[in-house]
């Protein structure tokens, strides 16, 4: 049995490297899971850009799909062998923030409050960019895959989607409501995704790169703006008889995209913010009409949890949530720092990379064709 793994190390700003590490052990109440799929996240180039702080010599990301390789005591219900996902949060379920539902907050069994510390995978502890990680709190985070979805099918769930969609689900987004999503990569599509799957009859999509805007479509935006082209507040304001949208929803995390969403709701209006800021943000008054517009500012981080990863999977399952389009890249992890240079750097129309163990066996190119075109034509009927 070896001891040892490849992992994706941060080493320092702009510094990540492949090396060899421990395998993790499964401890009291924790899982040890083999990685068979995961992805780079954008906050996974932030830490590499020394934008959001991490302990250097630290194991990074935290989107993972694989197989249990070992259970710690406490942890029933469970095989060696099991598929499962793990969320990018990980909540113990019993502190007084994952009893409060803020499980992106939790504090742990020791119910010590660190910041986002529901957000340990690749963060406060080791993470996923590996061959093998361990799952804290596992019995909570656990998700086992249904028999009948690919690993390509679940991954972004942890996540993701969990994130997007949670940018609606925070807004309230009601039946009928117009909503703005400003930015279109996976976290912002995703948000587009969770606003038409919540009722809103009017979803506009943001963005300037031409196959972010007609990924867009396939997630459910109505209409998509090209800020090169148009003044996308006027767009919005046009599209809504001069009102403004209900909610608009910010999902790149800058100073600009935040601005143009305080410009594009509607008085009495919800701004949720998804974006990682780095630097000082600021609240212009004008748009904020005041402070006494009644317009409200929510924030949200990836809600997690196996019941979570168990909804989102039901609804790939069901053909409601079409996540595997978003993966556009595929590198193997002996080939990582490539695939941070391409995703990083935003080349060749990425949206998600598939980092994979080993090299996956790809079937014929006539013959995969043939089956994404069976299963777009299934996804339009939708």
């Amino acid at each position: 049995m070896p001891e040892t793994m490849r992992a994706t190390v941060y080493r320092g700003k702009d510094n990540i490297a492949l090396e060899e590490a421990p395998i993790p052990r499964a401890r009291f109440g924790e899982a040890v899971v083999k990685v068979t799929l995961t992805t780079i996240c954008g906050t996974d180039v932030h830490i590499m850009r020394n934008e959001y702080p991490v302990q250097e010599g630290r194991i990074i990301g935290h989107e993972p799909v694989g197989i249990i390789h070992e259970l710690g005591d406490g942890v029933v219900g469970y095989d060696i062998g099991d598929r499962v996902v793990v969320g990018a949060i990980t909540p113990c379920g019993t502190c007084f923030y994952c009893q409060n539902n803020h499980w992106a907050q939790c504090a742990g069994y020791e119910n010590e409050w660190k910041m986002i510390g529901g957000w340990r995978l690749g963060n406060s502890m080791d993470g996923v960019q590996a061959d093998y990680f361990r799952v804290p709190y596992a019995q909570a985070n656990l998700a086992k895959i249904p028999d009948e979805l690919s690993d390509e099918d679940v991954v972004l769930v942890t996540d993701i989607a969990s994130t997007g969609i949670s940018g609606a689900e925070s807004a309230n987004v009601k039946i009928g409501d117009a909503v703005v999503v400003y930015a279109q990569g996976p976290i912002g599509l995703c948000a587009t995704a969770g606003a038409k799957l919540m009722g809103a009859s009017l979803v506009i999509g943001v963005d300037w790169i031409p196959n972010r805007l007609e990924m867009a479509k396939k997630m459910g935006a109505d209409v998509v703006v090209n800020f090169k082209e148009q003044d996308p507040v006027a767009e919005v304001k046009r599209l809504t008889g001069g009102r403004g949208a209900d909610v608009a929803i910010e999902a790149l995390g800058t100073q600009h995209t935040f601005e143009n969403c305080l410009r594009s709701v509607r008085p009495g209006g919800t701004v949720s913010s998804l974006g990682v800021y780095s630097g000082k943000l600021e609240t212009p008054v004008e748009p904020f009409i005041y402070g006494i517009g009644d317009i409200r500012i929510v924030t949200t981080l990836c809600p997690g949890g196996k019941e979570r990863m168990r909804r989102l999977m039901e609804m790939v399952r069901t053909k409601k949530l079409n996540l595997k389009q978003l993966l556009t890249h595929h590198f193997t992890l002996d080939n990582v720092v490539e695939a941070y240079d391409l995703f990083s750097h935003q080349r060749d129309g990425v949206l998600k990379v598939a980092i994979t163990p080993t090299a996956l066996e790809r079937k014929p190119a006539a013959e995969q064709a043939e089956e994404e075109e069976e299963v777009l034509e299934t996804w339009s009927g939708i």
